[in-house]
């Protein structure tokens, strides 16, 4: 957890500070996009957790809010890159750090019964139409770092997640449909990022039963099966539970990292593979374009089987297609 609550322009941070080295500077359309650094607070049994958060601003109004949850054993900074690919699109990024431990069961990942604290984090985003709440809590503080105290948070959602953090979003959506009609009504779509399911329980399942066939769009953008994705066990469900001709792509030459992207470490590198640029660029291309098309309610031609920048990445290998269960 960090103390430290700090705003920068991200094209002007340096790039020790924001963990962004492994592939050298961030693009030139991250220049006008904001993090801020701050916390929110989390029920925990009996006690509450105030987990590190971060905040990204883009340049204009925020055309939409993107949850976006590191996976297993990392953090936000691990994020940032594709974080700041979301907001130069136009929308509001919240990346809060989860508990990979806990004495209590407030993990990320299910290592015993997380299900009560995931339903916690859910009521984050229940609760977001309050501005008293914990995230309206976390996000006035954050906008008031930024110097951008007149915007509220967008009335819309999507949830993207990465690794363990891909279970975890899945999850909270299902919990926002049997708990929240509210939040339930704001939630657009999930675009999971190499998604893993957890040892114990079905929280992916779960929360993927209960979106499926709502309306909400569901994506996934996988790497080859491997020990740091489970050897494939979240695409697995998703192409066994979301009922659609197509969920996604997976990447043939990716790494478990490529979500990571420019924010990577050497932890990340040596245990799950090093990310190619691009890889990165085709990841982080269709995440947003799949956001921005769940946030919209359009199926963008040229990112769908057949489209001009889907057939080329196809046409060069850097994709395969993901079909869903009939």
């Amino acid at each position: 957890m960090r103390p430290v609550r700090a705003v920068r322009t991200l094209a002007a941070a340096s790039a020790a500070t924001l963990a962004l080295t492994a592939l050298g500077p961030l693009a030139p359309a991250h220049a006008a996009v904001s993090r801020v650094q701050t916390t929110v607070e989390i029920r925990c049994a009996f006690t509450t957790l105030n987990q590190s958060a971060d905040w990204y601003f883009p340049s204009g109004s925020p055309q939409g809010l993107v949850w976006l949850q590191h996976g297993f054993a990392r953090a936000n900074d691990h994020v940032a890159d594709l974080a700041s690919r979301y907001a130069a699109a136009g929308y509001l990024v919240f990346a809060p750090t989860l508990p990979s431990a806990n004495l209590f069961g407030c993990t990320l990942q299910n290592i015993g019964n997380n299900t009560a604290f995931l339903g916690n984090v859910a009521d984050l985003f229940a609760k977001m139409g309050d501005p008293s709440d914990k995230l309206g809590r976390s996000f006035a503080r954050a906008k008031a770092e930024a110097g951008r105290p007149g915007l509220a948070l967008p009335g819309s959602l999507v949830f993207s997640g990465h690794s363990a953090g891909g279970e975890a979003v899945s999850y909270v959506a299902g919990r926002l449909r049997t708990d929240s009609a509210a939040g339930w009504a704001r939630l657009r779509g999930l675009v999971l990022l190499d998604p893993v399911k957890s040892f114990l329980g079905d929280n992916l399942g779960t929360g993927l039963r209960a979106v499926d066939g709502t309306g909400r769009m569901v994506r996934t953008i996988s790497a080859p099966d491997g020990t740091c994705n489970n050897g494939g066990s979240g695409t697995d469900a998703v192409q066994a539970g979301v009922h659609a001709p197509f969920v996604g792509v997976r990447l043939p030459g990716g790494a478990h990292t490529d979500a990571e992207g420019a924010s990577t470490d050497a932890v990340g590198t040596i245990a799950c593979g090093t990310p190619k640029a691009e890889n990165i660029a085709v990841l982080q291309t269709f995440a947003v374009a799949w956001a921005t098309d769940a946030f919209k309610g359009t199926q963008t031609p040229a990112y769908l089987p057949g489209g001009s920048y889907f057939q080329t990445q196809l046409g060069a290998g850097r994709i395969q297609t993901l079909a869903g269960a009939s």
